[in-house]
């Protein structure tokens, strides 16, 4: 007997069943939520790639490596100004903002 294969459905068909769709309350909430987790996942992959310890860069921005760990962890918002020193002195880039409305 064939085994039977479960439908599939897109990401964006589940994120709608699981948060609602686009610009409903929950759904916003998901994806800035989502957005502050990938900037932790970015900030520690360029540090990672620079070999630098969490203690490394925070001693390079004038942070603390506790600080430094929350945003990476997504425990922790973040000042723009905070986040631009990390990436400028600490990491040695640039950050280049987008708006989309």
């Amino acid at each position: 007997m064939a085994k039977k294969t479960p439908k599939l459905t897109s990401f964006t068909s589940h994120l709608d069943k699981e948060y609602g769709t686009k610009g409903t309350p929950s759904r916003e909430a998901y994806e800035q939520e989502f957005q502050i987790f990938k900037l932790g996942i970015m900030l520690q992959e360029l540090r990672k790639e620079k070999g630098l310890t969490q203690e490394q860069l925070a001693e390079r921005c004038g942070t603390t490596k506790t600080y430094i760990s929350r945003i990476e962890n997504n425990s922790s918002d973040i000042r723009l100004s905070t986040l631009m020193r990390i990436i400028q002195v600490g990491l040695g880039g640039h950050l280049n903002l987008n708006v989309s409305l």
